[in-house]
C-alpha cells in the first residue's frame, strides 16, 4: 500500500475512533497488549536483527541502547497500554463551560486530532507507546519509525493490528509506514490527510520536521538538562540526584548533560562529586577550575556544553552565583527540564520563575519528567515548544477542542 492509500485509510479509521466508547477503546489496549506479550519471542527476534545490524555498523552505544529490546522492556512496553487503558478517556472532557445571558450553554470540549504521524528515531518502544496513546486518545496513527528498527517495529505493530482486529476495531487505526526518504516528504506534505506530525528522535531529524513540514508540527526537543548546585545546596541530596539523573539510563533525554556548581560550595563539594562520578564510570568534561581538581577530568570544549550526549560523559563548570548559572542555562538550554537543587525558598522561587523550560525541578533528579513518572501512563514524547503542549505529552496532549453551543432557539441581535 503506499502512503496516500495508507493516509486515506487512517482517515477513515479515526471517524469511528472519534465516537468509539471509552470501553470499546479500553477492550482494544488490553487485546494490544496481550497479542504484544504473546509475540515476546517474534519481537524480540526482530529486534535482535535490528540491533545486530547497527552494532556491525557501527552505531554509537547511546543509540544501540535505545534500540534495544528485552524481557523486562517488552514488559514495560505491555504494561504500558494497560496502563492507559486504565486511565481516563480524554474525549468529551468539558475544558470551561458557561451560559450566556440569553440562555444559551456554551462549553469546550476535547475532541481526538484526527490522524496524527510520529516520525522517530530507533526505540522502538515509541511504536507501541505512541499506538496506544492515540488510539485511547481516539487518533488514528502513522508510525514512521527508522530503518534502523525496521524488523522490530514490523513486528510490534503486526501484533498491536492483531490486538485490534480481535475487538473489532481497524487494524487502519495503526499503520506502519515504510520506504525511502520520499515518504517522509509525502507526510510532511500530506495536508488534509494528516492532521499533525510529531518528530521525535535527534536534533537534525526535529530540525527537519519543523522547517520542511506543510503538516501542523508538535516539537519535541533535545534535553541538555542542567543542574545546578546552589550555594545552600544539600551535599548529600545533590549527590544523589545526581548520580540517579546521570547513570540510571544516559541515553534518554531527561537525563543529566550539564552540572554548574556555585563557587561557595564547589571546595567541599566538587572532590567528592569527581569521585563519585568516576565510581560510575562518568566521564567528566570539566571547566579550568573543574579540571584542576582531578587529572581525570576532560578540559571542557564550548561543544561540551551545547547539546545532549546521551552517555556517561557530564560537563561540569563552577558559576559565580546564580545568576551566572542562570545565564548559563539561557544560552545553552534547550528547554527540557531543568534541576537546582537548594534549601533556600527564594533561590528555589526564582530559579522556578526565571528558567524557560518545559520543566523546571527544586530537589528532585530530572528523571521523573517522564508521562509515567508523572501519571500520564506512556508518552507521545516531551515537547518543548510553548503552543498547544509543552512537557510530557499524554492523552489530553494528544487532543484538540471544539466549542458547543446549546440553544433554543436563540439568535443574534
Amino acid at each position: 500500500m503506499d502512503f496516500t492509500a495508507q493516509a486515506r485509510a487512517a482517515k477513515d479509521a479515526s471517524r469511528a475512533l472519534a465516537t468509539a466508547t471509552r470501553a470499546t477503546k479500553d477492550a482494544a489496549l488490553h487485546a494490544m497488549a496481550d497479542a504484544l506479550a504473546t509475540a515476546e519471542a517474534d519481537v524480540l527476534a526482530a529486534n535482535a536483527t535490528d540491533v545486530a545490524a547497527a552494532e556491525q555498523a557501527g552505531t554509537a552505544a547511546s543509540l544501540v541502547d535505545r534500540l534495544r529490546l528485552d524481557p523486562s522492556r517488552l514488559a514495560g512496553m505491555v504494561d504500558g497500554l494497560r496502563q492507559l487503558a486504565a486511565l481516563p478517556d480524554p474525549v468529551g472532557d468539558v475544558v470551561r463551560g458557561w451560559s450566556r445571558p440569553d440562555g444559551v450553554q456554551v462549553r469546550q470540549v476535547r475532541v481526538p486530532l484526527g490522524v496524527v504521524g510520529i516520525i522517530y528515531e530507533a526505540r522502538p518502544n515509541v511504536t507501541a507507546d505512541a499506538a496506544g496513546i492515540c488510539l485511547k486518545s481516539g487518533n488514528a496513527v502513522l508510525l514512521r519509525g527508522s530503518s534502523s528498527a525496521l524488523h522490530s517495529n514490523t513486528a510490534v505493530t503486526a501484533a498491536l493490528r492483531a490486538g485490534l482486529e480481535r475487538v473489532g476495531l481497524d487494524a487502519d487505526a495503526v499503520q506502519l509506514v515504510t520506504g525511502g526518504r520520499e515518504v517522509t516528504k509525502e507526510m510532511m506534505a500530506a495536508r488534509g490527510l494528516v492532521d499533525v506530525l510529531i518528530p521525535r528522535g535527534g536534533a537534525g531529524l526535529i530540525e527537519a520536521v519543523v522547517t520542511g513540514s506543510q503538516v501542523p508540527v508538535i516539537e519535541t526537543g533535545t534535553g541538555n538538562c542542567h543542574l545546578v548546585v546552589d550555594a545552600d545546596a544539600d551535599p548529600g541530596t545533590a549527590l544523589g540526584i545526581m548520580v540517579n539523573a546521570k547513570v540510571q539510563r544516559p541515553s534518554v533525554c531527561n537525563s543529566l548533560e550539564t552540572m554548574l556548581v556555585h563557587r561557595d560550595i564547589a571546595a567541599g563539594f566538587l572532590p567528592r562529586a569527581l569521585a563519585v562520578l568516576a565510581e560510575h564510570g562518568v566521564t567528566v568534561h570539566g571547566d579550568p577550575e573543574v579540571a584542576a581538581l582531578d587529572e581525570a577530568v576532560v578540559p571542557a570544549e564550548e561543544d561540551d556544553f551545547t547539546g545532549e550526549a546521551l552517555s556517561l560523559d557530564l560537563s561540569v563548570a563552577v558559576v559565580d552565583d546564580l545568576d551566572a548559572a542562570l545565564a548559563h542555562i539561557r544560552r545553552y538550554g534547550s528547554g527540557h527540564s531543568e534541576t537546582i537543587v537548594t534549601e533556600s525558598r527564594r533561590a528555589a522561587d526564582r530559579f522556578v520563575a526565571e528558567v524557560d523550560a518545559a520543566a523546571v525541578l527544586v530537589n528532585a533528579s530530572s528523571r521523573f519528567v517522564d508521562g509515567g513518572e508523572l501519571g500520564f501512563g506512556a508518552e507521545i514524547g516531551i515537547s518543548t515548544q510553548k503552543l498547544h503542549a509543552r512537557g510530557p505529552m499524554g492523552l489530553a496532549e494528544m487532543t484538540s477542542t471544539k466549542f458547543v453551543l446549546l440553544g433554543d432557539g436563540q439568535v443574534r441581535a
